[in-house]
């Protein structure tokens, strides 16, 4: 069942229309790291030995740093190349930085670490309505051939 799974998305992936899947990428990819995001910094919480923060010279690196950088590249690399297949992987990273910045837009605005305060879970609410909206904008205005 597997092997037919991986043929239906790769139909499903091929009615996509190139010009387009640079969109979509950017919002799975969005969605995907905002998930990842908060997990990972759930068990960095609940303290696991394993995984921890980025301390550079004793200052915390927080991910929107990370998101920003990512987002630069994806604008620099956007003025080179502007394929297909580029648009792809841009897309693709576009939504994994933004996501990495929009998970601490509460630290953004009110210049406090409020990552698990009820201040921060402004965070959450603007993550969820961009996933939404981008979402229903994606479905509302999909085009390309349709099979019966």
């Amino acid at each position: 069942m597997p092997a037919a799974a991986a043929r239906a998305r790769a139909r499903r992936w091929a009615h996509v229309d190139p010009a387009r899947r640079g969109l979509v990428l950017a919002w799975v990819g969005f969605t995907l790291t905002f998930a990842l995001a908060r997990l990972v910094t759930g068990v960095i919480k609940i303290g696991d030995q394993d995984t921890g923060d980025v301390v550079v010279g004793g200052v915390h690196l927080h991910h929107y740093l990370w998101g920003i950088a990512i987002v630069v590249a994806v604008a620099i690399y956007g003025l080179v190349d502007r394929s297909a297949r580029t648009r792809s992987v841009m897309g693709a990273a576009l939504g994994v930085g933004v996501a990495l910045i929009v998970d601490e837009i509460a630290l953004l605005v009110t210049l406090e670490d409020v990552y698990w305060t009820s201040e921060g879970w402004s965070s959450v609410a603007v993550a969820v309505i961009i996933i939404g909206v981008v979402g229903s904008a994606l479905v509302a205005t999909r085009s390309g051939r349709q099979d019966d």
